[in-house]
C-alpha cells in the first residue's frame, strides 16, 4: 500500500490561518447577532394554527405591531425589524402566514381573486390583531408592519379594521392604496426595487404631486411617506439599518413617542456568519479521509450532449403532464424536472464511461451535518425558517427522488466540481435554460419557478462550494448524494404550502 505523502507546512499553515480567521469572523458576527436581541424577551407560542414570536423588551411601553412576511418567507425573515421594534420600546408580533414557515395550515383560495387567497390571509392577520390586542391589553391602535406581499394584506387590513393605526409597507404594492387611506403610510423601497419605488412615489404623490423620495406628503389626516433603502434589494431590505430607523421614527411620530435605542447594523454581520461557515468547510474538508479519484473531463461533444439533451428533454417530457401530487406551489412539477434532467444526464454520462463510483458515507455525513446542522441552524435562527413542519417531511422526501439523481449527475459532470471553469458553468447554466424553457412552454402555470431560481443559484454558490471541497477528499458521489438531499430539504422548507 502506498504511504501518504505528508503535507508540505505552507499548506498546512494555509488552512490553519483560514480555520483561525473564519472562526474569529464567525464568533465576532455572532456577538454582534447576539446583541442585538439582549435585552429582548422573544417568547414562542400559536393564535389557533398560527406560529407568532413576540419580541418585547421586559419594560415596554410601546403600542403593539403586528409584523408579516413576503410570499415564501417566514416570521425570522422579519426578525431585524421584529428586533429594533422591540429595542425601541414596542410589542412586536411576527406570524407566519398560512402554508409558510412553519404554519401546517396550506394557503388556499384562488389566488388571482381578492376574495379568494388574499381574503383569506387578510382573515388571518386580523385575528392575529385581535388575539394580541386581548393579550397586550395595551390601549391605542395597533400598528402594522409588512414585507413584499404583506403590504398589500396589512393595507387591506387596515382600510377593514379602523382600530389599525399606522403601516409601514416594505417593498410595497397594492392596488388598495387612494389618495384618502390608508392615512398613515410609511413605504420603504429598496435602492434596487425600481418598479416598487415607481409605486411608493405613485402613493405618495396622490396626496402632494409634488412630492418624492425623502419626503413626508399631508393632505388633511392623510400622511405618507417614502423612502429608499440604500444599495438594497428585495432581500437586502429587510437588513437596512435606513429602514429600521425610518419605521421605528414614522410609529414615533404617530405615537408621539420617543425612542432612544440605537439600530443596530446587523445585515453585514449575517454575511459574515454565512461567509465565515462555509469558510470553515475548506479547512475541516481536508479532515476527511483521502480518496481522490483522477479522471480527465468529458471532451467538448460529449459534454454538450450531456448538458443540452436533458435541458431540452426535460421540460419537453415533464410540462405536459398533469402533476398535482404535492401540496406546494410548483413543487411537483420540479421534483419531476429534476427526474427527469438527472436520469436522463446520469444515463448519458454512464453510456459514455463515465462510473458512478463509491459513496463515501464519510463524505456524505460530514456535508449533511455541516449543511443542515450548523448552516440550517444558523439560517433559522438569523436569516429564514430552516426546520420542517410535520406536515413537509413527505414533501421533502418526494423532492428528493427528483433532486438526488439531479445533483449526483451534477456532481459527476463537473467531477465534484473539479472540472474547468467553463464546464462548470455550462452544467449550471444548461439547468437554468431548462427551467426557462419550461416557462415559455407554460408561463402561466409555473410561473413561480421564477422564484426558486434565485434559491437554486444561491445553493450552487453556498453548497456547491462546500460540496466541492468535500469531493476533493472523498470522490464526487458522496457529496452529490448529500447536495441531492440538502436542495430537497431547502426546497422543501421554502415554498408554501397550497391546498387548491
Amino acid at each position: 500500500m502506498e504511504t501518504p505523502r505528508p503535507t508540505p507546512v505552507p499548506i498546512l499553515l494555509r488552512r490553519w490561518a483560514v480555520a483561525a480567521l473564519a472562526a474569529l469572523a464567525g464568533l465576532l458576527a455572532l456577538w454582534q447577532l447576539e446583541g442585538a436581541r439582549s435585552g429582548v424577551a422573544i417568547e414562542r407560542f400559536a393564535i389557533g394554527e398560527t406560529p407568532v414570536t413576540r419580541y418585547a423588551a421586559p419594560d415596554a411601553d410601546g403600542p403593539l405591531v403586528v409584523v408579516a412576511h413576503g410570499f415564501a418567507g417566514s416570521r425570522q425573515m422579519m426578525q431585524a425589524y421584529s428586533l429594533a421594534l422591540a429595542q425601541a420600546g414596542y410589542v412586536a408580533w411576527a406570524f407566519d402566514f398560512e402554508g409558510h414557515g412553519r404554519n401546517p395550515v396550506p394557503m388556499s383560495g384562488d389566488v388571482d381573486s381578492i376574495d379568494g387567497t388574499t381574503q383569506r390571509l387578510i382573515d388571518q392577520t386580523l385575528r392575529v390583531v385581535e388575539a394580541g390586542r386581548t393579550r397586550e391589553g395595551r390601549p391605542g391602535d395597533v400598528a402594522l408592519l409588512g414585507h413584499s406581499m404583506a403590504t398589500d394584506i396589512i393595507i387591506r387590513a387596515a382600510l377593514a379594521d379602523d382600530r389599525i393605526g399606522p403601516v409601514v409597507a416594505i417593498s410595497p404594492f397594492s392596488q388598495a392604496v387612494t389618495a384618502e387611506a390608508p392615512e398613515r403610510l410609511l413605504m420603504i423601497s429598496g435602492e434596487w426595487e425600481p418598479g416598487l419605488r415607481d409605486f411608493a412615489r405613485r402613493a405618495l404623490r396622490m396626496v402632494d404631486p409634488e412630492a418624492d423620495e425623502g419626503e413626508t406628503a399631508r393632505a388633511g389626516g392623510v400622511v405618507r411617506r417614502a423612502v429608499v433603502a440604500p444599495l438594497a434589494e428585495h432581500v437586502a431590505v429587510l437588513y437596512s439599518k435606513r429602514g429600521r430607523a425610518e419605521a421605528v421614527a414614522w410609529l414615533d411620530a404617530a405615537y408621539d413617542r420617543t425612542s432612544e435605542a440605537t439600530v443596530p447594523r446587523t445585515g453585514p454581520w449575517v454575511l459574515v456568519l454565512f461567509a465565515a461557515v462555509v469558510a470553515l468547510a475548506w479547512p475541516l474538508s481536508h479532515l476527511l479521509p483521502a480518496r481522490r479519484v483522477e479522471r480527465d473531463p468529458l471532451p467538448p461533444r460529449r459534454f454538450a450532449l450531456a448538458v443540452a439533451a436533458p435541458a431540452v428533454v426535460a421540460p419537453i417530457l415533464a410540462v405536459p403532464l398533469e402533476v398535482g401530487f404535492l401540496p406546494v406551489l410548483v413543487a411537483d412539477y420540479l421534483a419531476l424536472h429534476l427526474l427527469i434532467y438527472g436520469g436522463l444526464q446520469l444515463a448519458l454520462l454512464a453510456r459514455f464511461g463515465v462510473p458512478l463510483g463509491r459513496v463515501s458515507p464519510v463524505a456524505a455525513g460530514a456535508l449533511l451535518l455541516w449543511g443542515l446542522a450548523v448552516f440550517g441552524f444558523l439560517l433559522d435562527r438569523y436569516g429564514a425558517n430552516f426546520w420542517p413542519t410535520a406536515e413537509r417531511g413527505w414533501i421533502i422526501l418526494a423532492l428528493a427522488a427528483g433532486a438526488v439523481p439531479f445533483m449526483l449527475a451534477d456532481a459527476l459532470i463537473t467531477l465534484g466540481g473539479q472540472a474547468p471553469l467553463w464546464q462548470r458553468l455550462a452544467a449550471r447554466a444548461g439547468f437554468f435554460a431548462s427551467l426557462g424553457l419550461a416557462l415559455a412552454l407554460d408561463f402561466g402555470g409555473l410561473f413561480f419557478l421564477l422564484l426558486i431560481a434565485p434559491v437554486i443559484l444561491l445553493f450552487y454558490l453556498l453548497y456547491g462550494l462546500m460540496g466541492r471541497w468535500a469531493a476533493r477528499s472523498g470522490g464526487a458521489a458522496g457529496p452529490g448524494l448529500a447536495l441531492g438531499l440538502i436542495l430537497a430539504w431547502a426546497l422543501g422548507v421554502s415554498f408554501p404550502l397550497f391546498a387548491g
